[in-house]
Order: C-alpha cells, then structure tokens, then sequence
C-alpha cells in the first residue's frame, strides 16, 4: 500500500523529481515494514499454537494464511496419528480437526485426544447434516465449522473458543456433589457415576457447573447459552439441547429417566439436589 502511494505522487506531482523516485519507494516500503514488524512484536504475548489436523495442504495453508496474520502460529499434521503426536509435541492452544481423512475419521481421532488431552477442539467438515455435527460434538469437541467457511468466521469461532478455555482455566470453584452414586468436583473437574469416571468436554463441564453451582434453582435457557458459551456467541437453544443430552448419557442412570438434570418445559433447566 505504501508503494503504491509513493507511485501515485510521482505520476502525479509535477515538482516531484525523477531521481528521487527509487529512493523514496525504497524508504517508503522499509518504513512501512518495520511498522509492521513492531505491531507484531507488540500483539498479545505469547503467541498462541494452532494446529490444523486435515489432509488437503490447500486447506491447511488456507488456515495458516487467515490465522498467522491474526496472531497465531499454525502447525499442521496431515493425519490423525501425526495430529496426536503433534498434540504431544508441540501442546497446541487449540486444534482444528477434519472430519474426513485416510486413516482414523476426525470424529475417532477426537474421542482418542479426549484419553489424554483437553486441549480445545474445532472440528471441520464439510458435511452439513445436523448427525455430522452433533457427532463430532458428541465425541467431545467443543464446536465446529462447517467448510467452506470465511476467513472472518474461523478467526471468531477460534477465538471464542479460546476465551471460553481461558475462563475455564481461572474460573474452578471448590464445590460439587456427591451422593454416593454421583461424584462431581468443580475444583478439579473430576466427575464420578460409580466407580466409573465421566469423560467430559470443556463445554459438558461447562454446562454441568452452570447448573450445579444453581442447584434446585431453574436457569433459564438464555443464562445457560451465556455463561457455558459466552454473550458474544450465538449459541442456540438446539446447540443447548444437543449438549444436555450428552451430559445425562454420562451422568444419570437412566439418561431417558433422568434423575438429577431435569427440563422445565419453555424455560430451561434445574439439576436436582440428591437427596
């Protein structure tokens, strides 16, 4: 932009001398760049990994392109067994997981992650059927997008997502449940039914705290959406729906019958005290 500015006065300036022209270009475009550089050098810190688990490289360098600007440093492994070492390598801020790749599908890939990781995920897919996604949800992502998707879109979702990492991560409040069948710490986020342990997501953990720490109090659905999801996304009552569904198959025993997370019809959700 700056050379063309530098261009622009020289056809158009009669005063401007020809000799100069060069130099001026060469100053102009030095100056701008390191601009450039001091406005990265001074962007938040420290720079936060992404890593793009998809096996179309155009896919891969697009994210890299959208994302790199934005602040973030993109790594990318072209399979689900290199995003899991990968994961191992370099403890990335958040991953980007396609669905459909050789090997391993995302959604298999996802449920592996979530044995040894909570790392936030985004899964990528092309398929645009509500199964599609609530399937990738389901085996603990934390959202998705649906490709092709824009620049500005991507760039949103993921940084939403890391917000809502972020406040998981300062926000753990020492309170629970426990009535002998259900074991619920907060503080720790570990979650017992029996003598099994409860693999949540981030967002399930999200939603079970939401209600948990509002025990015997109904929280309407639009509390519910800001506080597991944040105001500034549009998460809808069917997204809300989908994830209360996947907490009583890992909580209650009986998830159709449902003991503790109970709907209030038009309104939204109560967990019941053990009694």
């Amino acid at each position: 932009m700056a050379e063309g500015r530098v261009r622009e006065h020289s056809e158009h300036d009669s005063s401007a001398k020809p000799h100069q022209t060069p130099l001026r270009r060469y100053a102009s475009v030095t100056y701008t760049a390191r601009i450039m550089r001091t406005a990265v050098q001074r962007s938040d810190a420290p720079t936060q990994t992404i890593l793009v688990v998809d096996d179309e490289t155009r896919v891969a360098r697009l994210i890299r392109h959208t994302l790199g600007p934005a602040g973030f440093r993109v790594v990318a492994a072209p399979d689900g067994e290199s995003g899991m070492a990968a994961i191992r390598d370099h403890e990335p801020d958040l991953v980007l997981l396609d669905v459909v790749m050789p090997g391993p599908n995302g959604f298999d890939v996802c449920r592996r992650i979530r044995e040894f990781s909570d790392v936030p995920i985004i899964m990528l897919t092309g398929l645009g059927r509500e199964a599609d996604r609530i399937g990738g949800l389901e085996a603990g992502a934390d959202d998705y997008v649906v490709k092709p998707f824009s620049p500005n879109e991507l760039i949103a979702r993921v940084r939403a997502v890391l917000r809502r990492s972020r406040r998981d991560d300062r926000r753990r409040p020492p309170a629970g449940v426990d009535d002998g069948w259900l074991r619920v710490d907060l503080g720790s986020g570990d979650v017992r039914r029996g003598d099994v342990t409860a693999r949540l997501s981030r967002t399930e953990l999200r939603l079970l705290a939401a209600l948990v720490e509002n025990a015997g109090r109904v929280v309407m659905h639009e509390e519910l959406r800001a506080q597991v999801w944040g105001e500034e996304y549009r998460a809808s009552n069917e997204q809300l729906r989908t994830y209360v569904k996947y907490l009583r198959r890992k909580i209650e025993p009986e998830p159709e019958n449902p003991r503790y997370l109970l709907t209030q019809p038009g309104v939204g959700y109560v967990f019941r005290l053990p009694r």
